[in-house]
């Protein structure tokens, strides 16, 4: 039986629709920002020039192209403040999600090996910070770890000395981690939950320890879950600008802070928008590596 023209109209919108969607939301804005990262800044409104003169026709637009260059990109790689915001966006988002990992492994494990009821329990443990506001949330920690903070008040009433942790690396990781964690707690749940207990038990009945057995068996097969928990907390990470603003203070140099303050402080729009474009090349690199494990695993 062939289908009709309006239901093959119909399935032809249906497949077009994510493609529409990424068109609007990622190209269109990608193509934007690729443009502002070519301009130079200019003392205008907007602060950015070339721009097309359309009353020229053709003229005004190859005026316009001609006006494109790379200028912004070699500044990026010749100023040290550039330089140091990008790598130490990537130290911190490295050791946050070496630490989210060491943490995060126990814990869905732990979860994964409980009953049904009491793993959707836990399970709803995790999701539920979700459910407040993320400033809010970074707020709170300001509210510990300021020196007149909850966690020194705790310790002098101990008799132990104040801590001074608010506007330090220390302040920034422990913020990435307790915001990112569930991140990496769902995706290593979601592969533990569904390994099967007797490959452990195969293996036990080898020769192998309880120990031995998770290092051979247990931990290769979640290595999927490692990955994709890695990359949904480090890519958002190198970006992050809330935590590393509010518990790192001014001193602290990440990618989202430069962003932000080439936009809004300096209106150097140009110079913004080559950071989020270095930014999103950089990220690329291990998607790209994640897929490509992924797919030699189906194959």
């Amino acid at each position: 039986m062939t289908r009709g023209p309006s239901r093959r109209f119909g399935a032809s919108w249906a497949a077009a629709l994510p493609y529409l969607w990424l068109g609007l939301f990622f190209a269109f804005p990608f193509v934007l920002v690729g443009k502002l990262s070519l301009s130079d800044t200019a003392l205008a409104i907007p602060p950015y020039a070339p721009r097309i003169d359309w009353s020229q026709g053709i003229a005004g637009v190859r005026a316009f192209l001609d006006g494109l260059d790379l200028e912004t990109y070699r500044r990026l790689a010749t100023d040290s403040l550039y330089v140091a915001a990008y790598g130490s966006s990537l130290g911190y988002a490295a050791t946050a999600t070496g630490i989210l990992l060491v943490i995060g492994y126990p814990i869905a494990y732990g979860i994964s090996r409980f009953g049904e009821a009491t793993r959707s329990a836990l399970v709803m443990a995790v999701i539920l910070p979700f459910w407040t506001s993320f400033l809010i949330r970074i707020y709170a920690w300001v509210a510990i770890l300021k020196p007149a903070g909850l966690l020194n008040g705790l310790l002098g009433a101990v008799g132990l000395p104040p801590l001074d942790i608010m506007n330090s690396p220390t302040a920034v990781i422990l913020g990435l981690v307790y915001a990112y964690l569930p991140f990496m707690v769902l995706p290593l749940y979601a592969v533990l939950e569904k390994q099967d207990e007797t490959l452990v038990e195969a293996a036990q009945d080898l020769g192998a320890s309880r120990l031995g057995a998770f290092w051979r068996v247990t931990f290769p097969l979640s290595l999927p879950g490692v990955a994709a928990g890695a990359l949904l907390c480090f890519i958002p990470m190198v970006g992050e600008f809330v935590i590393p603003d509010l518990l790192g203070g001014s001193e602290t140099l990440m990618l989202g802070k430069t962003i932000w303050t080439e936009f809004f402080a300096n209106r150097d729009w140009p110079a913004a928008s080559a950071v989020a474009i270095a930014l999103m090349a950089t990220l690329v690199v291990p998607i790209l590596i994640f897929q490509r494990s992924q797919a030699k695993v189906l194959r």
